[in-house]
């Protein structure tokens, strides 16, 4: 068995069989090597112990060339990445790897570290820990290495860093054989395995040969040499390109249901660091000129997760939930409960409350935080919401107020004077004085009444009838007053029609009323739930909904089903003058075939039927099929044109009267008969030319058409361009006011479906209402957003 493991290149002497990865990726293995003489590294000739094979066709190689002086390897930083039982280790950008390599020698030997921050400031470094740490999330550390030499195995797919102690010793060993022109010298560490240098360009590793079983696999694939490489760039890696420190924009992005944020079942973490990726890739695309004039940075996008919140520890709702789960169908329901249950939560007051206070903490905390690391960003910032997500921050947006006396929970002292009225007062008017004695026993004035709730007061044995008069008097008066001091923004464009006895009190002013009447709906004749009970007008839970440490830019929704919600709350119709409080534009964007998504236009211009935007492609054009879909069709209404006008007139000639049945006519008229039959001659020969003209042009344009398709996909140059930019302004569509939610542009924006998709809309449904974090269609049109407000203009791609 040693003779034929010998064979193949390995050591023959029986050693156990330890895995190579195993063995570099762990430090405790090979920093230990130096306790002891014979667990030391040893480097001698490795001519006898190479096996007679592999020699003989390492010998094949050039080495007469003379080897270049040597010079010092030149390191790059790796960071480590585990995802289940996957290990990878990715570089950093060149830009982030010199400061890297600047700090290591900075640091030397003091006893504190360094940290340093990369990838956008998103993670802090710490130099001497060799340790990477997220900054605006959480996520536990990362190993990082100062790499400079790398193996690869037969299966691999991409070299692996050694450790760096290492390195060092194979770089030692490098450095030997180059100055004294000494190759074919072996590498040995203590567990057996080796590395031999044959030449500077052909370094093998080795692993030992252990002994054999039945169930074993064979000696050929054990004793199998490795590749080495030394030096980054040397190995086939790809070095992502350096972010622009400068940040032009901030963008939030909040999820949906669930945990997972596609059919990868990625976290929302991994799902926007491809979306920032795919903005970088078109800034450097579309937006080249400005760069390279230092106009335009880079914008940053940043998770905001709550679903942990919600099925954290702090909330028990998960142990709650798994005491009623039944024992069947176990993985199912687990799905049921940690994904889409996250809907019914939202429409618990309880839940709901902590959804909203997780969002709208997480994105505050978040924005400080962001402005301590770039004290110098003046930029604005936007919203992004996916699925559920866009309604979380439709409804925290919907309740924002304009004020500087925001309310948080219920209003304080100065706010609560009712009038002036007193609590006998009070009492008096509602016909309830009976009642005084019992709520003075309670030292309960107007304040502490209006903080008071219904289970409060039948504690204190009011019947139920008194405790609504009670409670809607002071709840009224309450709102009453905050509109008088402004305290409280009204969505009046989220509202119901108003009751025909709307008004109040005529002193009044005549906006304040109307207002009133708008926050207070209208109950549906379909439902039984008091909305006039509640604190908001559209149908939402009663929550106090905090309020954002600034007023967002633009909102973009995602596979939205805010229309649904909306209309299943018994909302008809959006009010044309409504906006958000603090925020001006908002974008409904959605795929085609997504089963979530929801238009909002109809429900704002109600008497016109609106084809939703179509997103460009970002390549400049249409994708093929829909372009070859639009021909088919408009040769196919063509075609039935032309079809429908011959018969017509084939069936005109066939019901028009021949001249010989015409009632005969006298011989003085013979002139007029004449001229007749000439008029009826020259008019059907007319008929006729005007007839093969159009069949003539009709298959013309049938025939020329592959041509023209051909010119227009596959030819491209200036001519082509102009014209293409021509024909886009000519087929743009005349712009449409449809409200001022998007400050009276248009709202619904529909992805283009891939040729796949089209094939089967249903096979595809799902993916589609997951597809936006990779849509490159999607994160353009942003761009174009964001910087079309600053003043830059998109460059047309030229692809």
């Amino acid at each position: 068995m040693s003779d034929s493991a010998g064979a193949e290149g390995g050591r023959s002497e029986a050693a156990p069989n330890i895995n190579t990865r195993d063995l570099f990726d762990s430090p405790t293995q090979t920093v230990a090597t130096e306790n002891t003489p014979e667990d030391q590294v040893r480097v001698s000739p490795a001519v006898d112990e190479a096996s007679p094979s592999s020699t003989s066709s390492f010998e094949m190689v050039d080495t007469e060339s003379v080897p270049a002086p040597y010079q010092e390897v030149q390191p790059h930083w790796f960071f480590c990445r585990r995802a289940d039982d996957n290990t990878s280790w990715l570089p950093f950008s060149r830009e982030d790897s010199d400061k890297l390599e600047r700090a290591c020698h900075a640091v030397g030997d003091r006893e504190d570290d360094v940290v340093i921050a990369v990838e956008g400031e998103r993670y802090d470094v710490h130099v001497k820990e060799r340790k990477r740490y997220a900054v605006y999330w959480e996520q536990g550390p990362t190993e990082v290495r100062r790499c400079t030499w790398f193996y690869k195995g037969d299966k691999d797919t991409r070299f692996m860093p050694y450790p760096e102690d290492v390195s060092k010793r194979l770089e030692d060993a490098y450095m030997i054989a180059v100055t004294l022109d000494e190759w074919k010298s072996k590498v040995e560490f203590p567990n057996g395995e080796s590395v031999i240098l044959h030449n500077p360009k052909l370094i093998m590793q080795y692993q030992p040969i252990g002994l054999q079983d039945e169930w074993a696999s064979s000696t050929s694939e054990q004793g199998r040499p490795r590749t080495v490489k030394r030096g980054v760039n040397n190995i086939s890696v790809e070095i992502p390109d350096g972010e622009p420190e400068k940040v032009d924009h901030l963008v939030f992005m909040v999820h949906g249901i669930g945990p997972a944020c596609d059919l990868r079942f990625r976290s929302i973490i991994q799902c926007v660091n491809d979306f920032r990726s795919a903005s970088l890739s078109l800034l450097a695309s579309h937006y080249k000129r400005a760069q390279q004039d230092g106009e335009v940075g880079r914008v940053e996008f940043l998770p905001v997760n709550w679903h942990s919140a919600l099925h954290g520890d702090a909330t028990g709702v998960d142990e709650d939930i798994q005491r009623i789960t039944l024992p069947s169908i176990s993985r199912l329901r687990h799905f049921t409960n940690d994904t889409l249950l996250d809907l019914f939560f939202y429409n618990s007051p309880t839940y709901c409350q902590t959804i909203v206070d997780t969002v709208s903490s997480e994105i505050n905390t978040l924005h400080t935080l962001f402005k301590q690391r770039h004290s110098e960003f003046n930029g604005a910032v936007s919203v992004v919401g996916h699925s559920l997500g866009s309604l979380i921050l439709f409804d925290l947006l919907t309740n924002q107020r304009t004020g500087s006396e925001a309310r948080e929970g219920l209003p304080s002292g100065e706010h609560l004077h009712l009038n002036c009225d007193t609590l006998q007062q009070t009492l008096t008017r509602l016909g309830l004085q009976q009642y005084l004695d019992t709520l003075q026993a309670e030292n309960l004035d107007m304040e502490s009444l209006a903080l008071c709730q219904d289970g409060d007061l039948k504690d204190l044995g009011i019947p139920l009838g008194p405790r609504k008069k009670i409670l809607n008097y002071v709840r009224k008066k309450w709102l009453s007053q905050d509109l008088k001091t402004g305290a409280v923004h009204l969505p009046e464009g989220l509202q119901a029609p108003p009751p025909l006895n709307s008004d109040h009190d005529g002193n009044q002013s005549s906006g304040l009323p109307m207002q009133q009447s708008q926050f207070h709906r209208a109950q549906s004749v379909t439902s039984a739930v008091d909305y006039e009970y509640f604190d908001v007008g559209i149908g939402q839970v009663s929550i106090d909904y905090p309020q954002l440490a600034f007023h967002p830019q633009t909102f973009f929704a995602f596979g939205s089903p805010i229309g649904m919600f909306l209309t299943v709350r018994g909302l008809k119709h959006i009010d044309p003058n409504y906006t958000f409080p603090t925020c001006k534009s908002f974008y409904n964007i959605y795929h085609p075939y997504d089963p979530v998504a929801y238009r909002l236009e109809p429900m704002i211009v109600t008497e016109v039927d609106l084809e939703p935007m179509l997103i460009p492609h970002h390549k400049g054009r249409k994708r093929m099929h829909l372009e070859l879909k639009d021909s088919l069709t408009r040769m196919s209404m063509d075609l039935k044109n032309n079809v429908l006008g011959s018969l017509r007139t084939a069936w005109q000639s066939f019901s028009r009267l021949p001249v010989a049945a015409l009632p005969p006519v006298d011989q003085g008229d013979t002139t007029i008969e004449r001229d007749l039959q000439e008029t009826q001659a020259s008019a059907a020969i007319t008929s006729s030319s005007k007839r093969e003209e159009k069949s003539a042009d009709f298959w013309t344009k049938i025939l020329e058409w592959p041509r023209a398709l051909h010119k227009h996909y596959f030819q491209a140059g200036v001519c082509d361009e102009a014209e293409s930019s021509v024909s886009a302004e000519q087929t743009e569509q005349p712009e449409i006011k449809v409200g001022m939610l998007n400050g009276g542009r248009r709202i619904d924006y529909v992805l283009q479906e891939k040729p796949i998709e089209s094939f089967n809309e249903y096979l595809f449904a799902i993916q589609s209402h997951l597809c936006y974090w990779e849509s490159e269609d999607t994160a353009l049109l942003l761009l174009k957003e964001i910087y079309d407000k600053l003043g830059v203009a998109i460059e047309q791609s030229h692809q």
